[in-house]
Formats: structure tokens, C-alpha cells, sequence
């Protein structure tokens, strides 16, 4: 089927320099994954992107440079805790020209391969910021000119913006948002990290790995908000003794820039008094959807006053043959739901029958330590006056994270009282992120406590928790007392 519908592509109309079966604007994860997804299924595809490399900002300016940052950060960090282990280091030598190659090459690895892989699947890829010009017609502002795309169906993937808080000095190269911290331009004296939440403790991890002393200010009464407190709590506790200061329930009021540096002043429940001084200030409060600035009016797709372009379970929009997916259509703003939703449109512009349904999208901040979580929260599940039992794994009691020195983790897993499934998970400690794959696909697959404490896990691991907590919400547990016993 999808064979022929690439030998009727049309040729294209008067005006148009490029006809297309598919057209995709923007090329971050969910960009490319959707024109690649669509070129498999033998549809015609342009790719636009604005920048001269694919991957969008998580590949480029996001995800992975900071993954790769944060593991030179974890590493100093353990190297300089294995005294208890009978093993220490000198003081580490940053060598800071040499840390931005190294992110560089990684990044610079990743989307060279998607290059080719556009190329390979004969995917067309338009270089130049898109903007809509009817319902079928994409004009490209390109170094060359106006290039213009016409298009069967279209997907729209532009992505979201770092949100800015008015009135500070964006002027000043010194106040930076998640891009810039990115860059590495130098290592600060001093740092403040204005929002508390995934970003801004990463960035302020990498930062403090490094030598410079941070403080980090959060509107709401905790760090990482909508997170449950007690996975939040061992994090909190580690950027205590490594961070400067954390004030919750605090905002910045003003910035000033100064040949000295930039003057900020605070309010609220733990605001220093007068102005404190810092060499770099990092503004990390949120991201903020792109949905206004592709002139979708002239398409007729419909934004919101916030710019998310609402769309259904098949991805598509109040148009027909235009689609959203990503960051664009609306929280969570995660790469990995993007991918999802991309392919999801791709297979129901090619007649598949899919649909966007997941029962859970994990969540992970790459902090010190990791905090991963799924499905439904205990914070929710109070709110929402959903009934529960839990089971919860202390890793004081695992011998593997004895073993390495990092037992302030915890495994906590959620059920349905009556039907003993899985209802959701939350883990804090080290790979976390790489341990809650598991209670995702036991969630999507209808897991019970049973099913996940039966299963054998290897000994002694880390994944093995997973396992533990299940048994400690049956009361079957053997490597600590029973919190009770089943009937």
C-alpha cells in the first residue's frame, strides 16, 4: 500500500518548489522520528528544520550535552568519595576547552547520524525557519531565499522555548537559560539557579561538580514540584552538603547587571537580606510551547492562549490533514513521549490503525541522585482520593548500593488494593533512570505485586529493589521484617 502511495505523489503545483506527501516542521526527536517513520512507510518526506543540524534541542542544546556533562560530574563526584574504600585522588584538573569537545563529539556523533540516516530513507531536509501560509503550503526562509513546501499532510513538531521572567537583564551575557549554561564558557565563582526544578538541578550538579558555589531559589515549598517529597528528600539532603544555599519559597525580585557582576535581590520565606552577588545567574523556571510563532492562523490550526496546539489520540489537529506531537501539544514536555506520538502520526497518515494511549510516561531528573518516576503518584493518589497499598524498599538494606557507598536510595511501588496491578513507581538513587523501565513496561503489561516479586531478579543489583518493594507490599519479604502479613 505504501509503495503506491509514493508513486502517485504529485509533481508540484504552480508556486510550489518542493510537492510532499508528508511535511515535517522541526526536526527534534519527535521531528525526525516522524519523517523517518513516514519514509519507511513509503510516503514522499521534507524535513524543515531552522537550524543546520538535526536532533532539535534535546540531541543539540539539551538532553544529551547535558547527560554528558552530568556523567564527567558524576564521576568527580564519586572519585572524590572513595576515601571510605581505601582509595583517593588529587584534586580533579578541568580542562574546560577539552569537556566542551568532549560534549561536542557526542553531539556531533548523534546528528551526523541522523544526516545520514535522512538520507538514506531519501527524506528531503530543508534547512530554514517554516512558517504556514495556507492549509497545504509552508513558506522556508532559507540563507537562499523563500523556498515553499506543499504538502498532503503535515506534521507539526516546532517545540518549546525556554520561558523568561520579565524584567531581567537578558541583555547580559551573564544571565544565561539552559543553552547557554550548556556552552561552558566558564567555570563561575559564583552561581545562582533560579528555579528548583529538573533543569536547574541538573545544570546546578554539573556546576557544582566543577567548583563553583551555588545557590538555588524555588518559588513553591520544594524542589522538582509534583514530585513526592520523600523521593525529592534524599536529593535535597546530597545538594545540601554540596550547594551553597537552597531557598524555597523564595523569588528573585530584581537583577542588576554590574561591571562586578550581577546584583539580584530576594523575597519570601528564606530571602537573604539585601543584594547577593553572582558571576553567572542560570533562569530555569520552565519551558514555554513554540505554537504561535509558525503562523498556524494561516492553516487554520488552532493555538491556545498559552501556544499548545491541542490534538487527539491520533495526533491530528482541529485540521484534518495537519498534526502535532511533542512539546507543542502539551505536558509532559519529554522527548521520549514526542517519539511516540511522532510515530503514532506517521502510521495514521499512512491508513495504520494507532493510536497514542500509553498508560504511563516516565519521568527522570538526572540529579545526584537520579529520581525516576511513573504512573500514578502517592502525591496524586492522596489528592485524587485514590486508594492504594504500597510497598517501599529502603536501600540501606541493598547490598549493592552498600557496596558502591550510595544506600540513600528508595524503591516504592504502588497497587490497586482489589486487583494487587501496579499502579505506579517512584525511585531515587543512583540509575534511577535506568531502573524504571521495569515498572513501566509491568504497568503497560497489567502486572500484579505478585508478578514482579515471583520474578527473579540477579543478585546482588540494584534492579533487584524493584523486586523486594513488591515484596515487601505482599508481606512475603525476607531481607527485612514484614511490614504485615497477607491473609
Amino acid at each position: 500500500m505504501s509503495e503506491k502511495l509514493a508513486e502517485t505523489a504529485p509533481a508540484p503545483a504552480k508556486g510550489i518548489d518542493i510537492q510532499a506527501q508528508v511535511a515535517v516542521l522541526g526536526a527534534g526527536p519527535g521531528g525526525y522520528t516522524a519523517a523517518f517513520r513516514a519514509a519507511d512507510l513509503g510516503l514522499k518526506t521534507v524535513l524543515i528544520e531552522r537550524h543546520a543540524s538535526l536532533g532539535g534541542v534535546c540531541l543539540n542544546v539539551g538532553c544529551i550535552p547535558s547527560k554528558a556533562l552530568l556523567h564527567a560530574a558524576a564521576v568527580i563526584n564519586e572519585a572524590a568519595e572513595l576515601g571510605p574504600m581505601g582509595v583517593s585522588f588529587g584534586a580533579p584538573a578541568i580542562d574546560l576547552e577539552a569537556m566542551r569537545t568532549g560534549k561536542d563529539r557526542v553531539v556531533k556523533k548523534l546528528t551526523s547520524g541522523l544526516k545520514a540516516m535522512a538520507k538514506q530513507r531519501q527524506v528531503e531536509v530543508v534547512t530554514g525557519t517554516g512558517r504556514f501560509e495556507s492549509p497545504n503550503r509552508i513558506a522556508v526562509e532559507t540563507g537562499e531565499g523563500t523556498l515553499r513546501v506543499g504538502f498532503d499532510h503535515c506534521i507539526i513538531a516546532c517545540g518549546s522555548s525556554p520561558l523568561r521572567i520579565p524584567g531581567l537583564p537578558y541583555e547580559d551575557p551573564r544571565l544565561m537559560d539552559s543553552t547557554g549554561a550548556l556552552e561552558l564558557r566558564d567555570i563561575p565563582g559564583r552561581m545562582l539557579v533560579i528555579g528548583g526544578g529538573i533543569i536547574g538541578l541538573e545544570m546546578a550538579t554539573v556546576y557544582s561538580a566543577l567548583g563553583t558555589a551555588i545557590d538555588i531559589v524555588e518559588l513553591q515549598p520544594g524542589l522538582i514540584p509534583g514530585c513526592d517529597r520523600d523521593l525529592v528528600k534524599p536529593l535535597e539532603k546530597r545538594l545540601k552538603q554540596r550547594v551553597r544555599n537552597i531557598m524555597l519559597e523564595t523569588r528573585v525580585t530584581s537583577i542588576q547587571s554590574r561591571t562586578e557582576g550581577l546584583a539580584a535581590r530576594f523575597e519570601g520565606k528564606a530571602a537573604p537580606e539585601g543584594e547577593m552577588l553572582y558571576d553567572r545567574v542560570l533562569v530555569a523556571v520552565g519551558r514555554t510551547p513554540n505554537g504561535k510563532l509558525i503562523g498556524a492562523e494561516a492553516a487554520g490550526v488552532r493555538v491556545d492562549e498559552r501556544g499548545f496546539i491541542p490534538a487527539d489520540q491520533h495526533m491530528r489537529t482541529n485540521v484534518p490533514h495537519i498534526f502535532a506531537i511533542g512539546d507543542v501539544v502539551g505536558n509532559p514536555m519529554l522527548a521520549h513521549k514526542a517519539t511516540h506520538e511522532a510515530k503514532v502520526a506517521a502510521e495514521v497518515i499512512a491508513g495504520l490503525p494507532a493510536l497514542f494511549d500509553p498508560l504511563a510516561i516516565p519521568s527522570v531528573a538526572y540529579t545526584d541522585p537520579e529520581i525516576a518516576w511513573m504512573g500514578l503518584t502517592e502525591t496524586e493518589a492522596k489528592e485524587r482520593g485514590i486508594a492504594y497499598e504500597k510497598g517501599a524498599f529502603p536501600w540501606a538494606a541493598s547490598g549493592r548500593a552498600l557496596g558502591i557507598g550510595r544506600d540513600e536510595g528508595m524503591t516504592k511501588l504502588l497497587f490497586d488494593p482489589e486487583t494487587k496491578r501496579i499502579l505506579g513507581a517512584g525511585i531515587v538513587g543512583v540509575n534511577a533512570g535506568e531502573l524504571i523501565g521495569e515498572a513501566v513496561l509491568a504497568l503497560e503489561m497489567g502486572a500484579d505485586m505478585e508478578d514482579i516479586g515471583l520474578s527473579i531478579h540477579p543478585h546482588p543489583t540494584l534492579c533487584e529493589t524493584l523486586g523486594l518493594a513488591a515484596e515487601m507490599a505482599e508481606g512475603t519479604i525476607t531481607d527485612l521484617v514484614p511490614p504485615r502479613k497477607r491473609k
